[in-house]
């Protein structure tokens, strides 16, 4: 099976830009994280100024059970909408991760079935039966393949769902435990 130079500068030239896909998604991936974690720094720095200076000003103990109720649950949401957030972006980046990979692994089914194809037009009479096994082998890792892709998708959306819900039950404890 003979690739011709030409072949071959195609095949760098492809496997170039799809590692300059992969670093695209990873450097947007992190660039989000990094804007949601200094959103979240900043608006934690002025947040503990704020708290700081209203703590200064308690001059009793009901009034210091007072601000403790109003600072606490605040800060319990933006905490939990930062996770959120913070997991959105993972999530999207790993989705998008996934896309490329599908992608690629489509193209390469696609090289594989063309290069059996061709093995079988040129195979000495006879090899019927590996060329058949070869393309059954591909069917089984295709499938495997699909089957781990569901898999990890299911997982994903288990988890979003159970950070969801976590979420919503704990904000009414939080609140409880104010009063």
């Amino acid at each position: 099976m003979y690739q011709a130079p030409e072949q071959f500068a195609a095949l760098n030239k492809a496997n170039l830009e799809t590692a300059a896909r992969f670093a695209s998604i990873a450097f947007g991936g992190a660039e989000r994280l990094f804007e949601t974690q200094l959103k979240a720094t900043k608006a934690a720095m002025a947040d503990g100024m704020d708290n700081a200076k209203t703590l200064a000003a308690v001059k009793d103990l009901q009034q210091f059970a007072d601000v403790k109720d109003t600072v606490a649950q605040p800060a319990f949401e933006k905490a939990t909408d930062y996770m959120k957030s913070v997991y959105d972006i993972a999530s999207e980046t790993q989705a998008e991760f996934g896309k490329l990979i599908e992608q690629q692994f489509a193209a390469f089914n696609k090289q594989v079935v063309v290069a059996i194809d061709k093995f079988a037009e040129t195979a000495p009479a006879g090899s019927e039966m590996g060329i058949t096994a070869l393309k059954s082998a591909l069917v089984t890792g295709n499938a495997a393949y699909e089957n781990i892709a569901k898999a990890a998708k299911q997982f994903n959306d288990t988890a979003k769902t159970n950070l969801e819900a976590a979420a919503k039950r704990a904000a009414p404890v939080a609140k409880k435990a104010r009063k």
